[in-house]
């Protein structure tokens, strides 16, 4: 991979161009970046030249962190923790599987609330710190693919920050449903790029100082579910957190992400007791209304007008996004009069203006 200082840094005011082209800065804005980037043009030579970066494992890569991984200041885990363990305080007590344990960050919690923990990861040196960190946990160095755990082994499995690295979601989360038992809990947190689509890579210093990176995926939250539903789990809660904004103030000291609920879905499934995909897609639409619900609620917001359109589950193991709009409707009728409204009943309502049929999120057995 080449990278290069210049094109990273022009990349970012072309992002800040977009924004304010979507109307989001006035003409000001824009004039400033255009004069940066014609500063960081004429100065091109002065940031050097680009380099080759070679791929590393994360075995390297997390090994050279482990040292100073948990210190203040990573904003990521400012994020994802306040959250992950909010989904933690209310889970049962038993066996929890800390699944890329890291430093034992999230295990140490485990512990506390009473857990009997068990950490995996694939680094020894980030071991060698939960080990310290958690004296009375049992650790396993291993991969992800293959735990090294009997079947129905635990409660809960806990994955935190680490399946950004995975090519593939389906044989890691097909490995914690097998170690999980029925009935138990599944609390995943990922990670999404700030930059929309583009998974930008975790770069590091090598052994010998050259630069290397960490590959990563970018997915969307239906990937997750698309992986998730057909081997059982139930979804029970997902919060999808954005990064504060504006990153910064004025005088370049960074936000608090502490505050913010909001990078990518830290969410929480349960392992039901063998059923079908359809009903496993049917319970989570329930699930997730539920939560919507309970959040207005808690909110104190009113609910959707009769007009949006909302999920619910529909057949054919999909989720349905086809709700009429009955206020444009009558409208409609009104105004075509009694004849054109009878031979818009006999057409069927598929047939109706206004009404989103052609709208759906899929969900099916791959």
């Amino acid at each position: 991979m080449y990278q290069h200082p210049l094109a990273y840094l022009l990349g970012l005011e072309g992002i800040a161009l977009l924004h304010a082209f979507a109307g989001e800065y006035d003409r000001d804005f824009t004039l400033d970046r255009l004069a940066e980037i014609r500063a960081l043009l004429a100065a091109g030579e002065e940031l050097g030249d680009g380099v080759m970066v070679d791929p590393i494992p994360t075995t390297e890569g997390y090994g050279s962190w482990a040292e100073f991984y948990d210190e203040p200041g990573n904003q990521l885990i400012d994020v994802e923790q306040p959250i992950v363990r909010e989904m933690l305080d209310g889970l049962p007590r038993g066996i929890a599987l800390d699944a890329a344990c890291g430093t034992g960050r999230h295990t140490a919690y485990l512990a506390s609330l009473g857990h009997t923990v068990i950490g995996v990861d694939s680094s020894a040196t980030m071991l060698e710190r939960a080990r310290e960190r958690v004296p009375s946990g049992e650790f396993h160095e291993a991969d992800l693919h293959a735990l090294p755990l009997p079947d129905d082994h635990v409660d809960l499995v806990l994955c935190a920050l680490a399946l950004m690295h995975v090519p593939d979601l389906e044989p890691v989360l097909a490995e914690f449903v097998r170690v999980l038992r029925p009935g138990g809990n599944l609390v995943i947190s990922d990670w999404r790029p700030l930059v929309k689509e583009i998974a930008l890579p975790l770069v590091k210093a090598g052994p010998d100082g050259s630069p290397g990176y960490m590959p990563t995926k970018n997915r969307l939250t239906s990937e997750y579910l698309a992986a998730a539903l057909p081997l059982g789990l139930q979804v029970r809660r997902c919060e999808e957190p954005r990064t504060p904004f504006p990153l910064a103030d004025d005088s370049g000291t960074p936000a608090d992400w502490s505050r913010s609920r909001g990078i990518e879905p830290p969410c929480r499934m349960t392992r039901g007791r063998g059923p079908t995909s359809e009903k496993a897609t049917t319970e989570a639409a329930h699930a997730l209304a539920r939560a919507e619900e309970e959040a207005r609620r808690q909110k104190g917001s009113r609910p959707p007008a009769p007009g949006a359109a909302r999920a619910r589950p529909g057949r054919g193991r999909r989720l349905s996004l086809d709700r009429p709009l009955p206020r444009l409707e009558r409208r409609l009728r009104r105004r075509a009069g009694r004849r054109r409204a009878r031979r818009a009943d006999r057409r069927g309502p598929r047939d109706l203006p206004g009404r989103l049929h052609d709208r759906r999120c899929a969900v099916s057995r791959p």
